[in-house]
């Protein structure tokens, strides 16, 4: 053999080792993501199409906030800046809605649908900076609003569940992104893998071959 045939073999197999390498840690980091993706997208997403909630905004008016401190005054929560850990802050709105559309309102007096139900900032009543920020969320729904009209969510499930913020599309795209993209690269990193080193992964995939006639 041929002092550049070998030479070419060595880069080959070089190439082959690195890229081994790449793949397994793809493989991973894949499986980890999609662990971490389980409690912060994936759930949050599938609660929030189960809920079912009208997709146009309705009319929602804040009747009460409250802010306390202290885990025993905080078993519920509108807002809170992280989804794993108890609150010892928390602001508590109460609104009323009307499933009259916010676009159609224009000032009238509204015969409430629900009222005095408890107001969340998205499905879980939680989230992460810079997408939750709960002093902001409180300023715009709470304190000196009330009686202000404001675009919100209800769910056609549970017709007590109101939110601020949802998208159907949104929701759907994240759910299949956290559920595709991981799995995918862990499927086509493993396949890869098993291929090259799995020694009757080869010969099994020869062995279909000859069930094709040869032309």
């Amino acid at each position: 053999m041929s002092k550049s045939a070998l030479t070419l073999i060595n880069i080959a197999e070089t190439a082959k080792f690195y890229t081994s390498l790449c793949l397994g840690t793809t493989a991973f980091v894949s499986v980890f993501a999609f662990l971490f993706l389980i409690p912060f997208v994936v759930d949050p997403a599938i609660n929030s199409l189960l809920a079912n909630y009208d997709p146009r905004p309705v009319t929602c008016v804040a009747t009460t906030h409250v802010y306390a401190e202290g885990i025993s005054n905080c078993s519920w929560s509108s807002c809170r800046e992280g989804c794993t850990r108890e609150a010892t802050r928390c602001h508590q709105i109460y609104v009323n809605y009307s499933k009259v559309p916010f676009s159609q309102y224009k000032n009238q007096k509204l015969h409430w649908d629900v009222s005095d139900t408890r107001f969340l900032i998205n499905t879980e009543g939680c989230g992460y900076p810079p997408s939750v920020n709960c002093s902001q969320f409180a300023k715009q729904y709470g304190y000196g609003t009330a009686g202000t009209a404001f675009p919100c969510y209800y769910s056609r499930v549970y017709s007590e569940m109101v939110v601020s913020r949802y998208s159907w599309d949104d929701t759907l795209r994240h759910l299949v992104l956290s559920l595709a993209i991981p799995n995918l690269l862990f499927v086509a990193s493993v396949g890869v893998l098993s291929y090259w080193y799995c020694p009757g992964c080869g010969r099994s995939c020869q062995k279909y071959m000859y069930h094709f006639p040869e032309e």
